[in-house]
């Protein structure tokens, strides 16, 4: 399954084009060729095949942690972390 978690950029590495995002709590690189408005720290976005495809406004981005924070308590540690990382490697991404 691939889930689309608001991402905030931490860091944007302008000459490559690439953002750092932390998804909550875990530290991802997104390229940014593919997005079509201005991206700065801070802002959330939305993370697809290694891209990031939209922002998404923080209110909107906060609740939907709010509720995939809700899911992760139920869930033990690892399989937090695998869930993320199985994400990531997901094979309907491309």
């Amino acid at each position: 399954m691939c889930l689309s978690i608001p991402s905030k950029v931490t860091h944007i590495d302008e000459e490559n084009n690439i953002a750092t995002v932390d998804t909550m709590g875990v530290e991802r690189k997104a390229s940014l060729d593919l997005i079509d408005q201005p991206v700065v720290v801070g802002d959330y976005v939305l993370i697809h095949i290694g891209f990031a495809m939209n922002k998404i406004d923080e209110e909107d981005a906060l609740a939907s942690l709010e509720v995939y924070k809700e899911i992760i308590e139920k869930m033990e540690e690892e399989e937090r972390r695998q869930a993320i990382l199985e994400d990531d490697a997901c094979a309907n991404r491309g």
